[in-house]
């Protein structure tokens, strides 16, 4: 049974229709990429699983539950986490209290997130808003891990860091996947997701447009000029 089906979904902001009848799928132990350019409906894809925009059409099963009809916190607590864009931690709380906010007894703790991330243990007393972008991201994938999730979901976890952030990003995923979490990375910078990623989905205009995997996208010319922007 696949940790996450998402069928058919139609999601609307307002009366604007931004999802056409997006299907995929995540099984477990895999690590999904969902790639596309700015605007093609890559993030409202996270939204609808977590709740935040439910569908209007459609349905999401997570762990064979109908979850497209629950609200965030219950989706949460049934246990999907998330990395949102822009990482959203909290400035005025240190990294100590913005990694314990959401933790849960039993899996991923403190201490095996400050050895996955050392610099948030040396950081570990100081204040969220001081961190650079790098440990701030850092610090939300922590968040995230602690909720002890069975599903990870990153929206756009290299967005606006600097390339040696971006590898150590990329190494955190692989260490992941080691793991046998389950993840959805949600990407514009494309050579990090086929770096980690087992199968892939490109979207364009809130449709996808394209599936398979990282070596088929990579030998395609035409899927990367057209949707993804690579020349």
């Amino acid at each position: 049974m696949s940790v996450l089906e998402v069928e058919a979904i139609h999601t609307y902001y307002g009366e604007s229709h931004v999802l056409h009848g997006v299907s995929l799928r995540v099984e477990p132990g895999e690590v999904v990429a969902l790639l596309g350019r700015n605007g093609a409906g890559k993030t409202t894809v996270i939204r609808s699983i977590v709740g935040f925009t439910p569908p209007r059409e459609g349905w999401i099963v997570f762990d064979g539950d109908p979850i497209h009809c629950w609200s965030p916190h219950r989706i949460a607590r049934r246990g999907v986490s998330l990395v949102p864009q822009g990482r959203r931690i909290f400035a005025p709380l240190t990294v100590r209290e913005n990694l314990l906010i959401g933790a849960r007894r039993r899996g991923w703790d403190l201490p095996r997130i400050f050895a996955l991330f050392p610099r948030l243990e040396e950081r570990a007393e100081q204040a969220g808003g001081t961190l650079s972008g790098g440990e701030a991201q850092m610090l939300a994938i922590g968040r995230a891990l602690l909720t002890n999730g069975r599903l990870l979901l990153l929206d756009e976890p290299s967005e606006g860091l600097a390339p040696i952030v971006v590898r150590e990003v990329g190494r955190v995923l692989e260490t992941l996947k080691r793991e046998r979490l389950s993840i959805l990375l949600v990407e514009q910078y494309y050579p990090l997701a086929l770096a980690v990623a087992d199968r892939v989905y490109v979207m364009s205009k809130g449709q996808i447009v394209w599936e398979g995997t990282p070596a088929a996208l990579e030998a395609s010319e035409e899927i990367k000029h057209r949707y993804l922007g690579v020349s």
